[in-house]
């Protein structure tokens, strides 16, 4: 599977569905949640609640709203809006979104920094864990995983755990 790593806006990406690292309630608040819910519109987030609560370690899938993306995959790493969680939960929601963007027979995949916004888990154990979890992942239809975020903090963390591993 091929892993590629870039700085910008997750919406501006060229994957067939984008992921939000969500809460278990399914509410796009700020950060990613809330540029996402901006884009795709309202209705995004109704999808999501009317699916929770979505325990953390699994993921659900809504329509992409008014974006391009076929889909948005919504990954909860905490069960409540604002929670500080684990590094482990990071781990847990990226393989989350593998799991259900396989399922859903997307080839492509892009996924911000999970879990180091309110989170607060540090981009570097973020970025262990979420190259982790993608390296250990055996896809049958996922061929390409986007790492992206705005934050250049991220990205140099993706970078460098990507050279070391």
């Amino acid at each position: 599977m091929e892993i590629e790593v870039k700085q910008g806006s997750i919406l501006g990406v060229e994957a067939e569905a984008i992921t939000n690292a969500a809460n278990s309630q399914g509410w796009m608040g700020g950060g990613v949640a809330g540029a996402i819910k901006r884009a795709a519109g309202q209705q995004v987030e109704r999808e999501a609640i009317a699916q929770a609560p979505i325990p953390v370690g699994s993921a659900v899938r809504t329509s992409g709203g008014r974006t391009t993306f076929k889909g948005i995959i919504h990954a909860p790493t905490m069960e409540r809006p604002a929670m500080r969680i684990p590094a482990s939960n990071v781990g847990r929601a990226t393989l989350a979104a593998l799991k259900r963007a396989d399922e859903a027979g997307f080839t492509s995949l892009a996924l911000p920094g999970m879990g180091t916004g309110v989170g607060g888990v540090a981009t570097e154990e973020a970025a262990q864990e979420m190259l982790q979890a993608i390296r250990g992942f055996q896809p049958r239809h996922l061929q390409k995983v986007i790492l992206v975020d705005i934050d250049p903090e991220m990205v140099r963390a993706w970078r460098k755990e990507f050279e070391e591993s």
